[in-house]
């Protein structure tokens, strides 16, 4: 029989070879790793020089050719080449602060349009104009945006990206502006590309497939979207509306699937229960205001019988502003009832709440929606939308939005907004001008009715 030795001897034999290879490969794959990375690097830097080769450019076929030859490299570009790129964008094609600083001594000194000019043009960053040539090749103006979402994605980590992100929107605010826009009915007949859209980016309630889809767009529904030449089948911004004949106060039966569908000539209330950005490299671009508007103009027309046009909203920010600040916000005993509740709540969001809070919290969100800043604007984002587009905050409504997400964010409270067509202007200047919330006389009421320590209601 063999020994236990020559067994141990065999194996040891057995398993060098397999040691070997194993060392080996490790350092093969560190080979190739770096060999990708240095590709990678060569790659942006090589995207660079194109740039460089295309804002010199002259001739319209030759930089045409030299943008499309760009965008092909530059959509090839993985995350460590991306990352190259954006630093060299910024380092290689930001304004020269020398002759900033001659032109505007210049200026200052002999004010002219000249001077003017030649400031001008010296303070715009080369990315703009290697922006605008890029934008030529077709899909340039896709490519972009995602450029945009891609540098806001990582901008907490690269802060000195930055002006990449302010470059971009300095020019969709021209580019997207509204007199380029087209805005669409979406019905059922619509291209299934710009259906699946709409599925993949409503972002307020969650549309669960086709047949979803398909009750949110039938008589008694509709839905209307901002699109741009350059982006066909990607709308911009989407807004669903539900025809009805009453302030809707709660969302549940306008979503659900399975309810009837009403006569919409009978309909007297546009309820907007729902509005989506779609492009995240848009963000910062206002169409919001265009599109509620021009939708409750077309509805209007098309309903003469319409008489109030509002929406259903959420409250995303009342919860966690609760909970950070009922224990300074509210008075003594209610506090330590408030906040036992917010942490008997945190188990789990589906959980009602008792009616001897729910007044309570009624007055503490009327006092959110009216007092609680943002420097000098509403905290919360949503209340800021609206306001800012001309609305009137109308109404509180409990239980408006059973749903997990609803009550995690805000206890299922949803607010109505109502857009009078007539008030619009005079609303947004006041909001604009002097920062106030526009709202009825019962949520002022309520605001006030906080139940808010002696402290906070001397105003200390």
């Amino acid at each position: 029989m063999e020994s236990e030795q020559s067994k141990s001897d065999k194996v040891r034999r057995t398993e060098r070879p397999l040691i070997a290879r194993s060392v080996l490969n490790r350092l093969f794959a560190s080979r190739s790793s770096a060999a990708r990375a240095a590709v990678s690097l060569e790659q942006a830097d090589r995207a660079i020089a194109l740039g460089h080769a295309l804002i010199s450019e002259r001739g319209e076929v030759s930089g045409a050719r030299r943008a499309t030859e760009l965008l092909t490299l530059y959509q090839s570009l993985d995350d460590t080449a991306l990352e190259r790129f954006f630093d060299k964008l910024v380092a290689e094609f930001s304004p020269d602060p020398k002759k900033v600083a001659a032109a505007a001594k210049n200026y200052t000194e002999n004010p002219s349009t000249i001077t003017l000019r030649a400031l001008a043009h010296v303070s715009e960053p080369p990315r703009q104009e290697l922006f605008r040539r890029f934008n030529i090749a077709t899909g340039g103006t896709r490519a972009l945006v995602e450029m945009r979402r891609r540098v806001r994605r990582d901008l907490d980590t690269h802060p000195h990206w930055e002006p990449l992100d302010e470059d971009l929107l300095h020019l969709f605010r021209s580019w997207f502006n509204r007199g380029f826009l087209n805005l669409q009915r979406i019905d059922w007949r619509t291209s299934a590309l710009v259906l699946e859209r709409l599925i993949e980016y409503e972002a307020v309630h969650q549309i669960n497939g086709w047949s979803d889809l398909r009750r949110r767009l039938e008589a008694d529904r509709r839905c209307f979207a901002f699109f741009h030449p350059a982006l066909p089948e990607e709308p911009l911004i989407f807004i669903e509306v539900a025809l009805t004949r009453e302030l809707s106060a709660t969302v549940q039966p306008l979503i659900d699937p399975r309810s009837p569908v009403a006569d919409p000539s009978t309909a007297s209330h546009a309820i907007f229960y729902s509005i989506t950005n779609c492009q995240e490299g848009l963000r910062g671009v206002s169409f919001g205001h265009f599109l509620i508007k021009q939708v409750a103009e077309d509805l209007g027309r098309e309903f003469p019988r319409l008489r109030k046009f509002a929406t259903l909203s959420p409250v995303p920010g009342f919860r966690h502003w609760l909970s950070a600040t009922a224990p300074t916000l509210v008075n003594g005993r209610r506090a330590t009832e408030l906040g036992a509740l917010l942490t008997r709540l945190g188990d789990d969001p589906r959980t009602g709440v008792p009616i001897a809070h729910q007044q309570d919290l009624m007055t503490l969100a009327a006092y959110y929606l009216v007092q609680a800043k943002k420097g000098t604007k509403p905290l919360d984002p949503v209340a800021r939308f609206h306001l800012a587009n001309g609305a009137r905050l109308e109404r509180l409504n409990w239980g408006a939005d059973i749903s997990a997400s609803g009550i995690t964010n805000s206890f299922g409270l949803m607010v109505n907004y109502v857009y009078g067509l007539s008030e619009l202007e005079r609303n947004h200047e006041t909001y604009a001008q002097q920062a106030r919330v526009v709202a009825s006389r019962d949520i002022e009421k309520l605001s006030g009715q906080a139940i808010l320590s002696d402290r906070r209601r001397n105003g200390d």
